[in-house]
């Protein structure tokens, strides 16, 4: 053990598949190890195939720079990468640890990345694992295959299976991911038995559904999601559907047969997604990954039984995907409603309410966010509540961006925290009325100061050092709660959730509305 410690302190580290060197100590004690493979490269036959084990390098491998992001198109204009450019080889992660010696069995959080299952990247600066790190945690982030890479099946491949199954690539990646993490964290510092997973929009769809799957419910000790589930947001569809789409993409890629799509390069697929009426990859119900739905899974109790935190944002989505261009009136919201609902129209209103034309802003945009991704984060914990027997801890998040700083000029504040400039963005997004989505990543990763496009204000940081120190206490415990924090109640199952408010002022409250999941729920059965 002298030699491994001796090794460690000379940022280098034996895993698995050989000897890494790394980057540090930085001034908090954490060393950062990036860019490490935990697959082989998804190339030629392994392109729509499940991840195969990384193998083994002589020498001492470089582990100073993230690898390269996976394929993807420039959807959100304001993400900023630190990988190393973009490739079809890009099954890599990065590890961040403050251990003094690989004895030291620090708890672990893997962190899946956002953006809709089609774009980003563990290079991101918001999703850095320093800070967390240096709470006595070791970080990961993980890069997984995106769009039609990580979610295209087809008969053939379904055919050729030997699970009789095909998609859900991306699952697979980070199912893969945890099993390196399981094998290799010790080394780092790391107990390979207390392992954290979270994620934010697609990445806490991602987390759900590790929670869901026979494949990896087992390798995880706990779970935080950040907007967004398998229930309701980016759901999995049966497999004939799926592979419908498959055939539908190879038609449009004027291929004979998969092997002809497997022999098209990296850019010519990625190319192809970038046509108007292309189709859309998500995950499906492949009988492999998910042996049924994930709906029947967490309703029977099936998923794991972990300690879940989760919740969302106060203004998921805005009145705009409501009313459109409209002004909000009563009247104007009552017909946009009527024209969403139908027959159920009354019930929405009655549930959504708005007395004046005062109301309509905050009513519309409270729909708007249930229907993006607050219902579908909601039924997950509900669920869990009732059938996962651990506790399970409730936030909702409300505090608004501050204002850009002068110098961004008149760039249009975007989603992933950057701006978007050149008109990029389409029309700018109307003013905030709260925590716009994705907004409480740099609070809850401790990353404010990595992000410069905003005035950050003392209170801010109050509430990232708060957000924080919850996360890293919930990584190590299972329990958020900790000394100089306000209590955080776990949700009581089968009626009014108790949840923690998450602001300036951050305090314990009693759900008002859960009525509007209630319907919500039932107009989705009836789907």
């Amino acid at each position: 053990m002298a030699a491994a410690t001796s090794a460690f302190a000379a940022d280098r580290v034996k895993i698995s598949t050989g000897v890494l060197e790394g980057t540090g100590p930085q001034s908090d004690g954490v060393r950062e190890f990036k860019g490490i493979p935990y697959a082989d490269p998804p190339v030629g036959n392994l392109r729509w195939a499940p991840p195969a084990p990384a193998k083994n390098w002589s020498g001492v491998r470089n582990a100073s720079q993230f690898g390269p992001r996976c394929m993807q198109l420039a959807l959100f204009g304001d993400m900023g990468f630190r990988s190393n450019g973009m490739s079809e080889d890009c099954l890599y992660l990065n590890v961040w640890t403050p251990a003094k010696s690989p004895r030291e069995r620090l708890p672990v959080l893997v962190y899946f990345f956002g953006g809709g299952f089609m774009a980003g990247d563990g290079s991101e600066p918001r999703y850095d694992g320093e800070s967390m790190a240096a709470k006595g945690i070791v970080s990961l982030t993980v890069n997984y295959r995106l769009g039609v890479f990580g979610f295209m099946a087809h008969p053939e491949l379904t055919k050729d299976s030997p699970h009789h199954a095909s998609g859900d690539w991306a699952l697979l990646d980070q199912r893969a991911a945890l099993e390196w993490v399981k094998r290799n964290i010790a080394a780092f510092g790391g107990d390979p038995n207390r392992i954290t997973i979270a994620g934010e929009s697609a990445g806490s769809i991602a987390v759900s559904a590790q929670m869901a799957s026979p494949l990896s419910r087992n390798l995880i000790a706990g779970a935080i999601g950040e907007s967004g589930s398998i229930l309701g947001a980016l759901s999995a569809a049966p497999l004939a559907e799926a592979e419908e789409q498959g055939v539908k993409f190879q038609k449009l890629a004027g291929a004979d047969s998969l092997a002809a799509l497997r022999a098209m390069s990296a850019q010519q697929i990625l190319d192809l997604l970038s046509k108007p009426g292309g189709p859309r990859f998500s995950p499906d119900i492949d009988g492999y990954f998910f042996p049924e739905s994930p709906y029947k899974i967490f309703e029977s109790g099936q998923q794991a039984h972990v300690p879940l935190l989760a919740g969302w944002n106060s203004e998921e989505s805005n009145a705009r995907s409501i009313l459109g261009r409209e002004a909000p009136t009563l009247e104007n919201y009552k017909k946009a409603v009527q024209r969403l609902y139908g027959p159920h129209a009354d019930a929405i209103l009655k549930e959504y309410a708005a007395a004046t034309d005062d109301d309509v802003l905050q009513a519309a945009t409270d729909l708007a966010s249930d229907r993006f991704i607050a219902f579908s984060t909601w039924k997950w914990i509900d669920l869990c509540a009732q059938t996962g027997g651990k506790p399970v801890y409730r936030y909702y998040y409300s505090h608004p961006r501050p204002k850009m700083n002068p110098e961004m000029g008149n760039a249009t504040a975007g989603l992933a925290g950057g701006v978007i400039r050149d008109g990029r963005g389409g029309a700018p997004p109307p003013p905030a009325r709260g925590a716009v989505h994705s907004s409480e990543i740099e609070y809850a990763m401790g990353n404010l100061s990595t992000n410069k496009v905003y005035a950050w204000t003392p209170d801010d940081y109050k509430i990232s050092t708060l957000m924080e120190q919850y996360f890293a206490d919930f990584v190590k415990t299972g329990n958020p709660n900790g000394p100089n924090l306000p209590e955080w109640p776990p949700v009581n199952a089968g009626g009014p959730a108790k949840f923690l408010h998450i602001d300036v002022e951050t305090r314990a409250e009693t759900e008002q509305h859960r009525g509007r999941d209630l319907l919500m729920d039932k107009l989705a059965e009836q789907k």
